[in-house]
C-alpha cells in the first residue's frame, strides 16, 4: 500500500519479534560456508529515527524496543544489529529488515529487496549505499516470483506486508504457495498481524487455514502484547516459517518466554 510508512511503527513489539527472529535466522544460515539469497517483498526503508516526529506520534517505539531491549544479550544477532546502527548513526537509530540482511550477508551472498513507495524506495536506496544489495521500485510478490528459484538456492524470502489492504489475506497465500512451489528449499517468513476480534473477526485465521494443506513442515510461531495505544487493534505477532533452520525452535521458546513477562 502506497500510503503505508513503517516509520510510524518501526521498533514496536511486533518489530521486536520479527527482527529477532529474522537476524536469527540470518546469522544462522550465513555460519555456513554456502552463498545465500535474501528476497524481501515489502522492505520499507531500512533505517529509523526513533526520535523522530513519526515514531513520537505513536510512541510503539517506547513501548516496543525501548522495554525490551534487555531480553536480548550482546552475542544475540538482533542486538548486534542494533548496536551497530547506532554507533553509526546515532542512539536513536534502529534497523529495519533490509539492514539487518545488509549487516548480515557477505560477500558471494545476494540480497534483492522490493520497495515501491517513492519517499521509502528513496530512503532505502540511500540507506544500503555502502552495501551491493540490489533495491527495486516494484512490486514485492512480482519481484520475489521472478527470482524463484534464486542463486543461490540457499536462502530466505521475507514476506512483510503492511496487511492494510484486505485483499492481501487472499493475494498473500497465493504468493506463498507459489514461492514455495517454484523454490522448495528456501526458507520463507511470513510475518502478519494478530488484531483484536473483538469487533470483528481477525483475518489472519483463515488466512493460515488455506496455507497449511501446502505448507506441512512450516512452523507457526505466536506472540501477544498489550494494544500500543487505547483503541490500537494490534495484540499480538504471528510468523510463519517454511523450512525452518535446525536450532530455531529453542530461539522461538525463548522469545515466547520473553513476550510472557509482559
Amino acid at each position: 500500500m502506497l500510503s503505508y510508512q513503517h516509520a510510524y511503527h518501526a521498533g514496536n513489539l511486533a518489530d521486536v519479534h520479527k527482527h529477532a527472529v529474522l537476524a536469527w535466522i540470518l546469522s544462522r544460515m550465513t555460519s555456513k560456508a554456502k552463498p545465500i539469497s535474501y528476497i524481501e517483498t515489502h522492505a520499507g526503508r531500512g533505517l529509523y529515527d526513533l526520535a523522530g516526529q513519526e515514531a513520537a506520534k505513536t510512541g510503539e517505539a517506547a513501548g516496543g524496543i525501548a522495554r525490551s531491549e534487555d531480553w536480548f544479550p550482546a552475542a544475540h544477532p538482533y542486538a548486534r544489529a542494533i548496536a551497530a546502527v547506532r554507533a553509526k548513526h546515532g542512539a536513536a537509530a534502529y534497523p529495519g529488515s533490509p539492514m539487518i540482511a545488509a549487516l548480515t550477508l557477505r560477500e558471494g551472498d545476494r540480497g534483492d529487496l522490493a520497495e515501491l513507495h517513492p519517499a521509502e524506495h528513496a530512503a532505502l536506496t540511500e540507506a544500503l549505499a555502502p552495501w551491493p544489495l540490489r533495491v527495486h521500485k516494484r512490486d514485492g510478490g512480482d519481484l520475489a516470483l521472478s527470482l524463484a528459484p534464486p542463486e543461490p538456492r540457499r536462502g530466505l524470502c521475507l514476506i512483510d506486508p503492511s496487511w492494510e489492504v484486505k485483499e492481501d489475506y487472499r493475494t498473500i497465500p497465493r504468493l506463498t504457495r507459489k514461492l514455495h512451489k517454484a523454490w522448495p528449499v528456501g526458507v520463507l517468513m511470513l510475518w502478519y498481524p494478530l488484531l483484536d476480534g473483538r469487533a470483528e473477526p481477525s483475518p489472519h485465521a483463515p488466512m493460515l487455514r488455506a496455507l497449511e494443506p501446502d505448507l506441512t513442515d512450516a512452523v507457526r510461531h505466536e506472540v501477544r502484547f498489550p494494544p500500543a495505544r487505547e483503541g490500537h487493534r494490534m495484540a499480538g505477532s504471528g510468523l510463519l516459517i517454511v523450512n525452518p533452520p535446525y536450532g530455531l525452535h529453542r530461539e522461538l521458546e525463548s522469545l515466547s518466554a520473553r513476550f510472557a513477562m509482559l
